[in-house]
């Protein structure tokens, strides 16, 4: 699974931040990680140098394998803690798409073949 990781210039003054969201994110998708093809994270500062309450927001988006994009968004105070509210989301909203696909698999039961 690729990991593409983008932010704007407010936030990449921290050090490392990439590193650390990346490997949060991928320990909470690991399970996930065989089904999706790509996950895209985003991160931003929304008031920039103004400051305020959980301006600091992280969006992901999932591709899973010949599916469409699902994709959330998090915001909290700083990118870590929205990084992981994103990557949590993210892991229910997988969950629930990967066991309709399963349920609504339409394999028939050998006890309902005739």
């Amino acid at each position: 699974m690729q990991i593409q990781f983008n932010s704007d210039s407010s936030v990449m003054g921290t050090e490392n931040v990439a590193e650390r969201i990346e490997a949060a994110v991928r320990q909470k998708l690991s399970r996930f990680e065989n089904r999706l093809t790509r996950l895209e994270v985003h991160v931003r500062d929304e008031n920039g140098p103004k400051g305020g309450a959980d301006d600091k927001a992280c969006t992901i988006e999932a591709r899973p394998s010949g599916g469409k994009p699902i994709g959330v968004t998090e915001h909290a105070s700083s990118v870590d803690d929205a990084a992981r509210r994103a990557a949590g989301t993210l892991a229910q909203r997988l969950e629930r798409h990967f066991g309709k696909s399963e349920r609504h698999g339409h394999d028939p039961r050998p006890e309902k073949v005739m």
